[in-house]
């Protein structure tokens, strides 16, 4: 019962991470790990190709070896985070919404930029 209910978490967590990937508002990273972590404990097969998964395998590899954020996933980081929350201002026309966005985009901004620089 434990390895299933740990399997669906993981999977669940997972489907976050991907929506995550596409909307800035959504953390992608939490997400991925919670997963890493449910199937580390349930399903090796699972954790194996999630940690060799092209869009999530630097998360779970960078997390586990503890080697903090290269400088180009930092910078793609920050321009698609950028990116994605202009268009949705574009597309929302409310000041409300620019104003949540911006407070958004800066707290990421901020926390992105103090995470750990990987070395070499």
């Amino acid at each position: 019962m434990k390895r299933v209910l740990l399997n669906v978490l993981g999977f669940l967590a997972l489907g976050l991470g991907a929506v995550g990937l596409a909307l800035p508002i959504m953390p992608t990273t939490p997400f991925v790990l919670c997963a890493a972590g449910c199937f580390s404990a349930a399903n090796p097969a699972a954790y194996r190709r999630l940690a060799r998964s092209r869009f999530f395998g630097e998360y779970v590899t960078n997390y586990r070896e503890k080697t903090g954020i290269g400088t180009a996933s930092r910078v793609r980081g920050l321009v698609f985070l950028w990116s994605m929350l202009l268009l949705s201002a574009a597309l929302a026309r409310r000041p409300l919404v620019w104003a949540i966005l911006g407070t958004v985009g800066v707290a990421v901004s901020i926390h992105i930029l103090t995470i750990r620089r990987k070395r070499g």
